[in-house]
């Protein structure tokens, strides 16, 4: 009775570590694809400037 109990341990063990990496990879797949979509709305939508020196307006005649 005692090594069905232990088995009975050990796999309920088992299966919490299993969710628990299930959930951290879910966790990095999500994270990974916010990081994507944010870079690409950047990406997107990019400065405009093209460099200090210019000035914002152009001379009047």
């Amino acid at each position: 009775m005692f090594e069905y109990e232990m088995h009975q341990l050990r796999a309920a063990d088992l299966t919490r570590e299993a969710d628990r990496r299930r959930l951290l990879r879910e966790a990095r797949e999500a994270k990974a694809a916010r990081a994507e979509r944010r870079s690409a709305r950047q990406e997107a939508e990019g400065r405009v400037s093209t460099g200090q020196w210019r000035t914002r307006f152009t001379r009047a005649a």
